[in-house]
């Protein structure tokens, strides 16, 4: 039985973009709290019950999350422009070879904005 389960985690931090046109309101420094969903699928152990325990998946997040909470974004190497798709490819980067069944980095910057990456 396939599945997918997913679990979310939740960082503070400040970034401008960039590379966005001159006046955008997206170019000044802002912060953000953002939301990250990490999405594993994979066979259900017919022992556990399970694809991956929650609290295996939490601790893999672990130095990945402490890179970005209260941190500015652009000063990490790979987001010096954090778009939300630059970010959840920066996550994926990161989390593949620790979790090699992540099936999507989904990123939510405010309540209505986000993407979803699928590597």
């Amino acid at each position: 039985m396939s599945t997918t389960l997913f679990k979310e985690f939740q960082f503070e931090a400040a970034h401008h973009l960039p590379n966005v046109p001159a006046g955008h309101k997206c170019g000044r420094l802002h912060g953000h709290s953002f939301l990250v969903r990490l999405e594993i699928t994979g066979e259900v152990d017919a022992h556990t019950g399970w694809v991956i325990d929650f609290a295996e998946l939490k601790a893999a997040f672990k130095p990945v999350y402490d890179r970005l909470d209260h941190y500015y974004l652009n000063d990490i190497a790979g987001l010096e422009n954090p778009t939300s798709e630059v970010l959840a490819k920066w996550i994926w980067d990161q989390m593949k070879p620790r979790l090699p069944l992540l099936s999507a980095v989904m990123i939510k910057e405010t309540c209505t904005a986000g993407c979803v990456y699928r590597g």
